[in-house]
């Protein structure tokens, strides 16, 4: 039977781009597919070419979206080039009901959101090795996909999303991503509770509201 983690509240993870945030939440995917499992986006944009309906997302027409933010139907949403994304309550309390896991790729708005709204959730932050802005750049530029424009918007947000993560209580944990393998069995063995304590256990032992369950 595969290990299972102390709770089924969702893992948010988030960090600037280029920090490998993505790998990492593949990676947990990939090694954990009966335990952990992805939330499917509600979008108001057309399917691209490729993609598949209630498989890729939820499409859905602005009334109907801006009907559920009225009913208070997602945890986080966004809105990009005139086309709204939503994180569905609904599919994540669905998806905790079976005992899966959902784990969320967040930018730091979601974050915020998530944090102002009701829902349980545990907090993970993967930052770059210092200097950090120079080594974001460095993996930006080495893409080598991305215009200087995109990559001046990309740094800026960065800087934003560094100083918003060293705020008391926003994240669980802080986990620096100078080796993907070294970061990814932190990520793991935070979110298996391996050698922690879960905020739920800290506050029955005394532990401050908002400390890091590191600390």
């Amino acid at each position: 039977m595969a290990p299972l983690p102390p709770t089924t509240n969702p893992i948010i993870i988030s960090g600037p781009s280029g920090v490998g945030k993505g790998t990492l939440y593949k990676l947990l995917l990939e090694r954990h597919p009966s335990v952990f499992c992805t939330s499917i986006s509600h979008t108001t944009r057309d399917p691209r070419p490729g993609e598949t309906r209630d498989v890729d997302y939820y499409y859905t027409d602005m009334a109907t979206f801006e009907k559920m933010i009225e009913e208070g139907g997602f945890v986080e949403h966004a809105k990009f080039g005139g086309n709204r994304y939503g994180t569905s309550r609904k599919m994540i309390e669905e998806m905790q009901g079976k005992g899966r896991v959902v784990v969320l790729d967040i930018e730091m708005e979601g974050v915020k959101q998530i944090h102002a709204s009701p829902l349980s959730a545990r907090y993970i932050f993967i930052s770059p090795p210092s200097p950090a802005l120079e080594t974001l750049e460095k993996r930006l530029r080495g893409r080598g996909t991305e215009k200087e424009e995109s990559i001046q918007k990309r740094l800026a947000q960065a800087k934003n999303e560094i100083e918003y993560s060293k705020t008391e209580g926003v994240h669980d944990i802080v986990i620096v991503n100078d080796d993907l393998e070294a970061a990814y069995k932190e990520m793991e063995d935070f979110i298996f509770g391996r050698g922690q304590k879960t905020q739920e256990q800290d506050a029955r032992d005394g532990g401050k509201a908002g400390e890091s369950v590191l600390d």
